[in-house]
């Protein structure tokens, strides 16, 4: 029997997720360094098989090779995750995400996680979140909500990166929000996608728990600056309100 996700991040304040798909992945062992040397928290995974979105990425042996104390926050953007989700827990991610608009059985993808041991300590369980795309519906996650501890808005079409922060997404965070409340449960609120260090204060102060960047810590010039930039941004961005 799986045990209850521990969600660390409900403290009333913002944290950051950093994307590893930018590092310089020749050096993984010293990208990972480069975040642990910064205290971040979390090394985030975009996972694309080129079928749900236009580019394909890294899958499990890649999660796997990264040997870290950090928590691994694999994002799937994949088809039919319910037969593929096991291997990710296998690899050692701590929190899986999979797109609502991936399946026609996202509650199925929740129900398999959440008897899912965490590989990396079976005491601390996995995080289930579900991701949505600009264009679906914020009450798309409501049905699902009795069975994840993670909503993760997108502010970009998936895909690619360099896209602009989409300005609704203040909107669907506040609306995911409100949703969250009413279910009663504590759920992890996340946004992901265009955050720079031009909008990172001010995606803060929006209210997620969670904050997805990538590129602008590994921008090939000055990761470790970036990465100590963009998590004192965070730290000093409002309270998370609910």
């Amino acid at each position: 029997m799986a045990t209850t996700a521990h969600l660390p991040f409900l403290d009333g304040r913002p944290h950051l997720t950093i994307g590893i798909n930018t590092a310089d992945l020749g050096h993984l062992a010293d990208e990972v360094h480069v975040l642990e040397d910064s205290q971040a928290e979390i090394v985030h995974i975009d996972v694309m098989d080129g079928v749900f979105c236009p580019m394909t990425t890294v899958g499990p042996p890649f999660i796997k090779a990264i040997k870290t104390t950090l928590l691994k926050d694999a994002h799937l953007m994949i088809v039919d995750p319910v037969d593929k989700v096991a291997d990710y827990v296998a690899a050692g991610a701590d929190i899986i995400t999979f797109q609502v608009e991936s399946t026609r059985h996202p509650h199925r993808v929740l129900q398999v996680l959440g008897k899912a041991e965490n590989a990396n300590d079976p005491a601390r369980g996995i995080i289930r979140g579900v991701a949505i795309n600009p264009g679906t519906p914020v009450s798309a996650i409501e049905p699902l909500l009795d069975e994840l501890e993670y909503v993760l808005i997108l502010a970009v079409n998936p895909g690619w990166g360099g896209q602009k922060f989409i300005e609704s997404t203040e909107r669907r965070l506040a609306e995911a929000k409100q949703l969250i409340a009413r279910s009663g449960r504590q759920i992890l609120l996340g946004a992901d996608g265009g955050v720079t260090k031009d909008n990172i204060a001010r995606v803060a102060a929006m209210g997620p728990n969670l904050v997805v960047t990538g590129s602008a810590v590994f921008d090939c010039k000055t990761p470790a600056d970036n990465a100590r930039y963009m998590l004192d941004q965070v730290r000093g961005g409002a309270a998370v309100t609910t």
